[in-house]
């Protein structure tokens, strides 16, 4: 797998200024994919001095204009699509079918809304005797996930561009060769030198040196709550704008009368996906009293069919966990649960049986469901960041909403039921940033983020591309 060797800052490929190797694993096997440069704070600035060397050119752009190379970058993000699987697949561990379906597909979904967007947008309107101007923030820095690696970097760069700001980007240190890749797309398409510089590195000192740097405007982090409280500290110091997506533990409810059968098996699916390391994944499963039973029988059949296996077969729906410290973390919490009273009825913190001898090295988490979960455990108010659902009980739809609003996060959450505006009302009452009814499907233009300690500021859509503007009225 190609992987370059230096930094992509001010259009060009350069050597780090420390050479030190950062090396990537596959966590199927464990075995080493490639290397690339550990950069520190004399990279992070000379990545920032070429984007505010570019901004005031990028910014003067017009938009019609930014708009075509966007475009030109989702074309190229679409001819790339099976080449981004499967670096997210070899790096991540995701499974190839689901790198294809969505870690591939997403960032081109996201990336061609904003080139529609660059090209809509009012960047100017009146109110009364004022024209107001939605102008370009500044200098971004970007700090991603490993998560979902590529579509977390377009859904921060595509509204960065496309608002007339220049950035920064540091992925995460686990999978920084589909950011290379986008660095390669990026120039291909044209794109001017300096208004998207990348830096690999660790998050301790890169990214901090990112977080720190005088000269960036605003900051975007996607990341863990923990972290994102961190980075906020840090980037408050200099007054500088924040965008912070951070965890959840969102609720799935299944109101009375609601499709048991389809809301548990698209419940479980939404839990198994990318091994259970999305932070927005329905992890509480709420369920009427007398109808839990059934739900609990049907989430461990449902949960039986996520076998683990070897992520570049084609048959394969569960990947490994993206590191030891997360296969660590994850089956902590397994352990925690049932030391608390939760019942396991499928999975367990044992390592899974049946792997292929090939990939037995790898970070696995077998498919994990809990019952008899009670709101107060560890496993019902935490973020996992596992392929781990725990379902609780209630008696009453009141008791559902206190449940399911009884978190410190507020990010994603599902509601099911035979009445769409039963669903609704309910949602309405959710302190939470999303929800799905029914099964809703995801919405690229749709805005994303959290109430409460899951974030600050929302992506994707015209919401996300509020984020990156800023405004100025003109009195006349």
């Amino acid at each position: 797998m190609k992987a370059h060797d230096g930094m992509y800052i001010g259009g060009a490929w350069r050597p780090a200024a420390d050479a030190e190797p950062l090396p990537v694993h596959n966590p199927a096997d464990g075995s080493l994919l490639a290397t690339v440069p550990a950069g520190g704070p004399a990279d992070v600035d000379a990545a920032v001095t070429a984007a505010r060397e570019a901004f005031p050119g990028w910014a003067a752009v017009p938009p019609a204009r930014r708009a075509e190379l966007l475009t030109r970058v989702h074309e190229l993000l679409k001819e790339r699509g099976e080449e981004v699987a499967r670096t997210v697949t070899a790096e991540l561990g995701a499974p190839i079918g689901f790198s294809r379906k969505v870690h591939a597909s997403a960032p081109v979904a996201v990336s061609g809304s904003y080139a529609r967007l660059a090209a809509e947008y009012g960047f100017e309107e009146r109110l009364g005797n004022s024209r107001v101007l939605h102008e370009p923030v500044g200098v971004v820095g970007a700090v991603t996930p490993w998560n979902y690696p590529l579509h977390q970097i377009v859904a921060k760069a595509a509204p960065a561009l496309a608002a007339g700001c220049t950035m920064v980007l540091k992925p995460a240190e686990d999978t920084p060769l589909v950011a290379q890749l986008f660095a390669e797309v990026v120039h291909e398409a044209g794109v001017p030198a300096g208004v998207f510089n990348l830096v690999t590195g660790l998050g301790p000192v890169a990214g901090q040196a990112l977080v720190e740097h005088p000269g960036t405007d605003l900051l975007s982090f996607t990341g863990s709550t923990a972290v994102g409280r961190r980075v906020g500290e840090l980037a408050g110091r200099s007054v500088k704008r924040v965008a912070l997506e951070l965890g959840g533990k969102s609720a799935n409810v299944l109101l009375p009368g609601a499709d048991l059968a389809k809301a548990v098996k698209v419940g479980v699916a939404n839990v198994m996906g990318n091994s259970g390391q999305t932070c927005s994944a329905w992890t509480r499963m709420l369920v009427p009293e007398e109808r839990y039973d059934e739900a609990v029988s049907l989430a461990a059949q449902a949960a039986a069919r996520y076998a683990p296996g070897d992520p570049s077969e084609e048959s394969t729906r569960l990947g490994p966990l993206v590191n030891a410290t997360q296969q660590a973390r994850v089956t902590g919490y397994i352990e925690q649960g049932v030391r608390e009273g939760a019942r396991l009825v499928a999975g367990g913190a044992e390592p899974p049986s049946g792997l292929p001898e090939h990939v037995r090295a790898g970070h696995w988490v077998q498919p994990t469901v809990l019952a008899d979960v009670t709101p107060g455990m560890a496993v019902a108010q935490e973020e996992i960041f596992g392929p781990v659902l725990s379902v609780l009980p209630y008696r009453d739809t009141e008791e559902a909403l206190r449940i399911a609003n009884g978190t410190e996060y507020g990010l994603a959450g599902a509601v099911w039921s035979e009445d769409e505006d039963e669903a609704v009302a309910f949602a309405r009452r959710m302190e939470t940033g999303q929800v799905d009814i029914n099964g809703g499907r995801f919405n690229p233009e749709a805005p994303f983020g959290g109430y409460k300690r899951s974030g600050v500021g929302r992506e994707l859509g015209v919401h996300g591309l509020g984020e990156y503007l800023q405004t100025k009225s003109l009195q006349l």
